[in-house]
């Protein structure tokens, strides 16, 4: 019998856009609704008599709901991916999140509906985390099994490039309607980009309904004693429960450490070394651009010189990063914040993009959909949604840049040893561990 494990020379190439259209779509719906939780939400959805410091927490309340839902569907959709396939249930979650976020572009306003409308709107919103939270994992896993051995790591990291390409449509999207016109952004313009997300989820269902079936996963199904022997997640938490919380140790720095480098010092820069937020943003901007080179980059290197290493390298650099990032702030010179920013998105790259295939085989075939999609969402609920609120927290206390400095540090640390403790399982692996 040939190889079903073994991908032809087209199947690697249309599984890795594939991941990328749908993990960048995904992406899109989710910064789509946090800039506008940061622009407008807390004066359209709540009461226009309370304190804008206080809607504007309690729209940032609703987006931290997705954070919280994430694991939720990285359970349930681990789930079906592994028992029912990769394809079945990626296309599953961009369903969900394109049908989320368009109702989100369609709600009416605190002044029409009252209470009613916080309520839609983090209904809503804990669709798109239970969406999201199903969707890396598969995408990762189409990306990576349908790759041969010696590129999985360049097109893992495909899937990777959906979130800074997400994200930078995100915010494009609202500087266009700002640049057209600012005072429509607060009546109906707001709207727009929630409503433009079923055109490309239409694009990424068609994309995503043409490629294959991960030839890891319809090997697996061949063979019945790769599949799991009760519900992928009991099984799961039997047999790789290591690896789970091996996983979550190695992505500190992976999910939590991107807000930390963005939207704790954006903030900081701002309100702290008084840097304008048009210099912040142009440079963030311009870092989010180098970080998509900076990611295939860094994935090819992993397939040449090691993924773990290459990893390794990234956490270092980011350790070295971390103090300097805040002092250049101090300088107010343009050009090396600049430099800087995009220094450190680098180093965050080859962490981000390569992180991909190392979780990918840190689990076998059978349970692998659901292994990935706990580590990987439980980290996020924690790091992502807890780095920036920590960071505030250490500033103050200590009134010193010099104590998050020291957290990333520890967070790198952290990752280095976890990830050199990460076990890998082969793609061809059927029995039992």
């Amino acid at each position: 019998m040939a190889d079903r494990t073994s991908p032809t020379v087209a199947r690697p190439a249309r599984a890795a856009v594939a991941a990328f259209v749908g993990t960048t779509i995904e992406w899109f719906d989710f910064y789509v609704y946090a800039t506008a939780a940061g622009l407008v939400f807390g004066t359209l959805f709540f009461p226009g008599d309370i304190d804008p410091v206080v809607g504007l927490m309690a729209s940032f309340a609703t987006f931290a709901v997705g954070f919280f839902a994430r694991p939720l569907g990285g359970v349930v959709f681990g789930h079906f991916g592994d028992r029912l396939g990769r394809k079945s249930a990626l296309v599953t979650t961009l369903l969900m999140m394109g049908v989320a976020t368009f109702c989100v572009g369609l709600l009416p306003t605190y002044a029409q509906v009252g209470f009613v409308a916080p309520l839609l709107l983090v209904v809503l919103r804990f669709v798109q985390g239970i969406a999201v939270g199903g969707e890396w994992g598969g995408a990762v896993l189409m990306a990576v099994e349908s790759a041969p051995e010696e590129r999985k790591t360049f097109y893992g990291s495909f899937a990777q490039l959906g979130n800074p390409a997400g994200a930078l449509l995100a915010t494009g999207s609202f500087g266009l309607i700002t640049a057209w016109d600012s005072d429509l952004l607060y009546t109906w313009g707001w709207r727009l980009p929630f409503l433009a997300s079923c055109l490309l989820v239409l694009v990424g269902l068609v994309v995503r309904l043409k490629v294959e079936e991960s030839p890891v996963f319809e090997a697996a199904r061949e063979n019945r004693a790769a599949e799991p022997e009760g519900p992928p997640l009991r099984e799961t938490l039997r047999t790789s429960w290591r690896a789970v919380l091996l996983g979550i140790g190695v992505l500190p720095v992976a999910v939590g450490g991107y807000y930390v480098v963005t939207t704790f010092l954006q903030a900081y820069g701002v309100t702290e070394a008084g840097i304008s937020e048009q210099l912040i943003l142009s440079g963030l901007t311009l870092a989010a651009f180098v970080e998509l080179f900076a990611t295939l980059a860094t994935a090819w290197l992993g397939d040449r010189f090691g993924t773990a290493r290459i990893v390794t390298v990234g956490l270092a650099a980011v350790a070295v990063l971390a103090l300097p990032q805040f002092l250049v702030l101090e300088t107010g010179s343009a050009v090396l914040i600049v430099l800087m920013l995009c220094l450190m998105r680098v180093a965050m790259a080859a962490v981000y993009g390569p992180i991909a295939r190392v979780l990918a085989q840190m689990y076998p075939p059978r349970v692998r959909y659901t292994g990935i999609s706990v580590s990987y969402q439980v980290a996020g609920a924690l790091f992502g949604g807890l780095s920036p609120l920590a960071c505030t927290a250490l500033f103050a206390l200590t009134g010193s840049i010099l104590s998050v400095a020291v957290l990333l540090v520890v967070m790198a640390l952290v990752s280095i040893a976890c990830l050199s403790r990460a076990p890998r399982h082969s793609d061809a692996e059927t029995l039992p561990v």
